[in-house]
């Protein structure tokens, strides 16, 4: 699922029963992309390295090469999630040495986290312009 908001796309990871249709798609909401959110289930063990290789596809478009990075470690308030620390390994996050990132811990249900990563975006946005 993805969101465009004025050139900052907010995308989740889907099954990727339903990336075979919707991926091709993706580059037509990309093209002057300042910003992406990715949002990763932190409970979801079994599914982190398809969230990881969905990443990187993503990243390796050329509509994207400049755009800023947010990782939401999302669903930090169940008991067997990963932290922010072992997601960021997973990810492959510290292989991206031309992407500036950043990885928040987040629980959506309580809003803790949201407020502190859209702050590191909107204000990595401005200072790249």
């Amino acid at each position: 699922m993805y969101v465009l908001i004025d050139g900052l796309v907010l995308a989740s990871f889907l099954p990727p029963a339903h990336n075979i249709f919707i991926r091709p798609l993706w580059r037509h909401y990309f093209q002057n992309t300042q910003g992406l959110i990715f949002v990763v289930d932190s409970n979801d063990r079994d599914r982190v390295v398809e969230a990881r290789d969905e990443l990187h596809r993503m990243l390796n478009e050329d509509e994207l090469r400049d755009a800023v990075l947010l990782v939401f470690a999302n669903k930090q308030d169940l008991p067997n999630a990963m932290n922010a620390a072992e997601i960021t390994d997973k990810l492959g996050l510290h292989s991206l040495r031309q992407r500036h990132w950043y990885i928040q811990s987040t629980c959506a249900t309580s809003g803790e986290g949201l407020y502190e990563g859209l702050d590191w975006l909107s204000n990595n946005i401005a200072n790249k312009a």
